[in-house]
Parts: C-alpha cells; structure tokens; sequence
C-alpha cells in the first residue's frame, strides 16, 4: 500500500471515530433501529436462508436485533470468529447460544476458539453477509479497521463456494462520506444503509 493511501485512511478512521463518539447511546440506538428496519425491508434479506451477521462494537450500529429476527425466522444465523489473522463465520444456533457467548478482548461476543462449530464455507457458503466498517460511501466503497478480515473472506467465498454473497453494510450517518480513500484489495459492498431521516444530503 502508498504512503500517501495508508495516511489518507488513517485520518478518515481517526476522524469517523472522533464524529461517532459524539453520538449519545440514545442517538445510537434511534439510528440503530431505523437502519435495521431498513435492512429487514431489502429483498436480499427476505429472501436469504444462510447469512452472516457481525455482533457489533460500540461504535457500530447495534445488530442484536437483527440476530433474533433471523433466527425467529429460521434462517440460519453465523457470526464471525477471530482467531489471529484469520475470521471465520460459525453457526448460532439460538438467543440461548447467543447469550453464552464470552466477550473477547475487543468487547464483542464470539465462540471460543477451541469450541467447535460449523462454519459457513465447509456447509454450503452463504446468500448474505451484513458486514461492518467504519466508512462508507453510498456507492458502496468501504473502509474498514485495517485487518482485511471481510475482503479475505469474501475472496474465500468465491474461491471455495465458487461465487460472491450478497453484502450489505449498515452505517450510521456520521461514517457515510462523499469519497472514501481505497486501494484494489478493498472489497466494496453491494448496499449501504444508513440513517438519512433529518439529515442533509451526502
């Protein structure tokens, strides 16, 4: 990667935290709402059987919902694991399952790496992937944490399931921008949502 592009995408996180952490947990959780109902209206969602969902940080839009409303619907659910470099997405079984999850250092809940569980790739792939980032544009170009965590895997998609799941990344506002430094390797996404209810255009 550029000097100049590594630089470019390190003051964009900087600056998209800094405008997140603004937010109230209460802003948080209006915007949070909006955005689901938007997803669970898209017919990707509706149609889909097997999806992923991130079980988000602080400073991402709240996906808990999201997790009962698949696994209400019998979808099958899968949430990342993060062991080292590599991310897998594994089966959650139910709400139960979900709150026995332990959190990890990050404050996220995931399996522990030793447990077994059936990963998505090894059962058939998946129709959808709701993926996390912290900005975004509205075409869909994505910047993430740096990790390169969903472009691999997404790469592992097409090369084990032989094609590319639907993705859709849920956003707040405050990390939608008109332009977003990328190089070749970054991914982008199918569709993004986010909160645009009183606010100006992008």
């Amino acid at each position: 990667m550029a000097a100049s592009l590594k630089i470019a995408k390190s003051a964009l996180r900087k600056e998209i935290k800094r405008d997140i952490a603004k937010l109230t947990d209460t802003e948080k959780q209006w915007q949070s709402e909006h955005v689901v109902r938007k997803l669970f209206q898209t017919p990707q969602y509706q149609k889909s059987q097997r999806l992923s969902v991130y079980l988000n940080m602080q400073d991402e839009i709240q996906t808990e919902t999201v997790v009962k409303h698949v696994l209400s619907l019998g979808k099958m659910c899968y949430i990342p694991r993060y062991i080292g470099p590599v991310m897998d997405m594994v089966r959650l079984y139910s709400m139960t399952d979900y709150n026995c999850l332990p959190e990890t250092s990050w404050k996220i809940k995931q399996p522990k790496d030793d447990e077994e569980r059936e990963e998505a790739l090894a059962t058939g792939g998946l129709d959808l992937i709701i993926v996390p980032g912290l900005a975004f544009t509205k075409d869909g170009l994505r910047l993430g944490r740096g990790k390169g965590y969903y472009d691999t895997y997404l790469s592992r998609c097409q090369t084990t399931a032989k094609t590319k799941p639907f993705t859709i990344a849920l956003a707040f506002y405050e990390q939608m921008r008109g332009s977003v430094p990328t190089s070749k390797e970054d991914v982008p996404v199918d569709l993004v949502l986010y909160d645009d209810m009183m606010k100006g255009d992008l």
